[in-house]
C-alpha cells in the first residue's frame, strides 16, 4: 500500500448486516468514520483533545459514496483514508472498504473544521494544517 494511505482493519459483525448477512449500506459510512478517527489519532490528533485544547472539531460536510460489491458477515475489511485536498477550513479524503484486495465501496468525504461551542465553520489552526499535510 502507498505510504500516504492510512489503513484500518474492521471485521464485519452480525450487527453490521441485514437479515441476509450483507453489510447494510449506511454502515460503510460508520466504517469510514472509524478509519478517519484512527487516522487522526495516528497523527496525534485525538478528537476529544482537539475539542478541549483547540476549541474545535471536524464534522462531515459532504459525502459521495459508490457501492461496488457487498461485504458479508465475518469478512475482514481493510478501510483506507487518503488525503485528497486540504483547504483552509476543510479536508477532503478518499476512502475505500476493501476485502481480499477487492474494493467493495469507495467514497469521497469532506470534513470541515468547526468551533465546538457554536458549530460555525472556521479556519483549521495552522499547526494542525502542518500535521495534516
Amino acid at each position: 500500500m502507498d505510504k500516504n494511505i492510512f489503513t484500518f482493519p474492521i471485521r464485519v459483525y452480525w450487527e453490521d448486516t441485514d437479515a441476509g448477512g450483507i453489510v447494510f449500506f449506511a454502515n460503510y459510512l460508520k466504517f469510514f468514520e472509524r478509519a478517519r478517527t484512527e487516522w487522526l489519532r495516528a497523527l496525534g490528533l485525538e478528537q476529544r483533545n482537539l475539542k478541549e485544547t483547540h476549541g474545535g472539531m471536524f464534522v462531515v460536510a459532504e459525502t459521495t459514496v459508490k457501492y461496488l460489491r457487498s461485504a458479508r458477515l465475518d469478512d475482514q475489511l481493510l478501510v483506507t483514508a487518503r488525503v485528497e485536498q486540504i483547504g483552509r477550513s476543510t479536508v477532503t479524503l478518499q476512502q475505500e472498504a476493501i476485502c481480499d484486495g477487492v474494493v467493495l465501496c469507495e467514497g469521497s468525504i469532506r470534513i470541515c473544521w468547526v468551533q465546538a461551542d457554536t458549530l460555525k465553520s472556521g479556519r483549521i489552526p495552522a499547526h494542525l494544517l502542518e500535521v495534516l499535510q
